[in-house]
């Protein structure tokens, strides 16, 4: 699901506020849509006590593009390995992501709002004078993890796709 958040609110003076705020906000050079959801998400369907358990749904295996990827991420290290040499070696699993080739409009709202879907989400933390990296913590490496596969290569612009390793320990 990318494009796209949800975000619940305690009450609908809040959310309505919020929609009224933002809607139109840059961000990432487009402007954010918002509207309200048309179902109850999970955790207000609990709350209401109307939450009823759906079936996953089951995604097909896809070979052909992940073997393509495959290859993209292998020349897309290497350029930026040159350009920072101390990104050559892949780091060891640690709960901090290190992220690079990001635009110089970057903020740390920005890459929150990004990281923030993930569970165990703690802080965004910017290396000051340097507007290409930033760092992403997590509660555990497990969560760091899956943070990094599925934003792995996210294109924060077209010409920016987000990179991102294991911080050093």
């Amino acid at each position: 699901m990318r494009g796209q958040a949800f975000v619940i609110f305690k009450e609908i003076g809040s959310a309505s506020n919020a929609l009224r705020t933002m809607q139109g906000f840059p961000f990432y050079d487009k402007p954010m849509q918002i509207a309200y959801s048309k179902s109850d998400s999970d955790i207000v369907a609990k709350i209401k006590g109307t939450f009823k358990e759906r079936p996953k749904k089951i995604k097909p295996p896809k070979p052909a593009p992940g073997t393509d990827e495959k290859k993209d991420k292998k020349k897309k290290p290497s350029s930026a390995e040159n350009s920072n040499p101390n990104t050559q070696t892949e780091q060891p699993p640690n709960q901090i992501l290190f992220l690079t080739n990001l635009p110089e409009e970057t903020n740390e709202m920005m890459l929150s709002m990004l990281f923030n879907q993930f569970p165990g989400f703690k802080e965004v933390r910017l290396v000051p004078n340097r507007h290409d990296i930033a760092f992403v913590e997590f509660t555990t490496e497990l969560q760091s993890n899956a943070a990094k596969e599925a934003l792995q290569g996210f294109k924060i612009t077209p010409t920016h796709a987000m990179k991102i390793t294991f911080a050093k320990k």
